[in-house]
């Protein structure tokens, strides 16, 4: 079950980023809340992740689900640059995060 919380809150930590970049500096209302509630949500499955989980297993994986999430959201929806370098460097975070996984004794 640890592993669903932690991946839940890393899909939450994609979409508080993005509520970020919508609430213009947190001066606009529905996404400022929606920001602060999956910001809230995504640190609390994290810390039930962690009950059971290394802290930097969980940590990493988190930050990494947002990174790469948040990544792919700006060349989808925000169109961002996607060159090969980008993808490149996402690619590394991902392999990375299979070796934290598939390393876990958890």
């Amino acid at each position: 079950m640890s592993w669903i919380y932690l991946l839940v809150a890393g899909c939450l930590e994609v979409a508080w980023a993005a509520g970020l970049k919508y609430s213009d500096g947190l001066s606009r209302l529905w996404p400022s809340l929606v920001t602060l509630v999956t910001a809230a949500v995504s640190f609390g499955l994290l810390a039930l992740a962690m009950k059971q989980l290394p802290l930097g297993t969980a940590y990493a994986i988190w930050t990494g689900i947002g990174a790469v999430g948040a990544f792919v959201f700006g060349i989808i929806y925000l169109n961002e640059a996607m060159t090969f370098a980008r993808v490149a460097s996402a690619a590394l975070i991902v392999i990375g995060l299979i070796g934290l996984k598939l390393s876990s004794s958890h």
